[in-house]
């Protein structure tokens, strides 16, 4: 679906402001760790949800600048959705004062990015066809974390947040909090499907 200079404009700047958020936690990171080489600190953020779909926001609104062409409808409001949740869960569960280029990264990644994806979705996003089942879809991509996640720590015994960490909260733990997040997900999606039936299909 083609969309509208100001649409492909304010796409534009959403995926800059990914990258350069992207590119200061790289940054930070590597400041940070200045014993490892920058493939290591690469693979070692690679581990965070926050990172990858912010990722996934960055090469989806390049793409859709570069084209013209929206995301499609599942694709948009899974990503909008997925996004919004990175930004509530730093907030209200892992959120830590941070100073100087970690907090640059940490308010692009966490709180720029959400935003300005959710306000780019609900003006111009393609809204067509959301019904409520489409939100147990777009709980695949935080499953597939929690899985991928688990995975990598059982490699290499880091887990990227608390309640991933069965050395933390216990493997009953996990599954109670994988729960609770995917029932957050669910929920918020289907609050997103109601919004894309009174929002104004976007131009």
């Amino acid at each position: 679906m083609e969309m509208s200079d100001q649409a492909r404009g304010f796409a534009l700047m959403i995926a800059l402001a990914a990258w350069v958020s992207l590119g200061a936690q790289f940054a930070a990171t590597s400041y940070g760790t200045p014993d490892i080489g920058w493939l290591a600190v690469a693979w070692r953020l690679l581990r965070f949800f926050t990172i990858l779909t912010n990722l996934m926001v960055a090469l989806t609104f390049s793409l859709a600048a570069v084209a013209a062409v929206k995301p499609g409808a599942w694709w948009g409001g899974g990503l909008t959705l997925w996004i919004g949740i990175v930004g509530v869960v730093n907030y209200a569960l892992l959120y830590r004062p941070l100073t100087g280029l970690d907090f640059w990264a940490d308010t692009g990644l966490h709180g720029v990015v959400p935003v300005a994806v959710f306000l780019w979705w609900a003006v111009s996003g393609d809204k067509r066809g959301l019904r409520w089942p489409v939100a147990v879809t777009w709980l695949v991509w935080p499953a597939v974390y929690v899985v991928y996640a688990q995975a990598r720590g059982a490699v290499d015994g880091v887990y990227p947040y608390f309640f991933t960490d069965p050395g933390r909260v216990g493997w009953d733990g996990v599954v109670v909090w994988s729960l609770f997040l995917c029932l957050a997900f669910f929920l918020a999606g289907v609050v997103l499907v109601w919004l894309a039936r009174v929002l104004p299909d976007g131009t």
